[in-house]
């Protein structure tokens, strides 16, 4: 296996490591046996397991980025928004996407090291939800900081408790009544622009 093949292996395989096991069985035998690689290949890549973690988070943190730019730059109105917001939560259901995160959020509350560098990687998210607010309705109702805070951990907390107790209805039902307010605050502002 090349370089490159070995190292997104890897990644991959601490996805799913942390998807479906959590970061508690996240070993560097674990993450290596659904590689189909050797596990002194992870200290090679990453130097350690929680580095390639780490780059695990990084990757998925890209991919969803993107996912979520492009459905909130279709979106022209702050119901828009909110739709969108519920179509990538049960995405992010559906696929684990935000139970990697969850996991090495969880991981850092107990890791002093892993702390900032999970932490430095919520800040693009903040970022995100402040730039997809500005314009609308709801910017209106305290700083972009305050609001995109407020956001993710919204986000990440209907995550938790949907897989928690498995049942997604009432994060869903949020996102409904969420959809008609903003429908109404719609009425005030005028259309965002492309």
């Amino acid at each position: 296996m090349a370089t490159a093949e070995t190292r997104d292996a890897l990644i991959e395989g601490a996805i799913a490591t942390l998807r479906e096991k959590g970061h508690a069985h996240a070993s560097a035998r674990e993450i290596a046996a659904r590689a189909g690689c050797n596990q002194a290949l992870i200290f090679y890549h990453f130097g350690s397991v929680e580095r390639l973690l780490l780059a695990a988070l990084d990757r998925v943190a890209e991919s969803r980025r993107a996912r979520y730019q492009a459905m909130v730059d279709e979106s022209r109105s702050l119901k828009e928004l909110v739709r969108t917001a519920r179509a990538v939560f049960e995405e992010d259901l559906d696929h684990g996407h935000v139970a990697v995160l969850v996991e090495m959020i969880a991981a850092a509350q107990s890791d002093d090291s892993l702390r900032p560098e999970v932490a430095e990687r919520l800040q693009p998210w903040r970022g995100f939800a402040a730039d997809a607010l500005r314009g609308t309705p709801a910017a209106r109702l305290g700083g972009p900081d305050e609001l995109a805070h407020g956001v993710v951990a919204l986000y990440l907390g209907l995550e938790l408790l949907a897989n928690l107790d498995g049942d997604r209805a009432p994060a869903l039902a949020l996102f409904d009544r969420a959809a008609s307010l903003a429908s109404l605050l719609d009425l005030f502002t005028p259309r965002r622009k492309s």
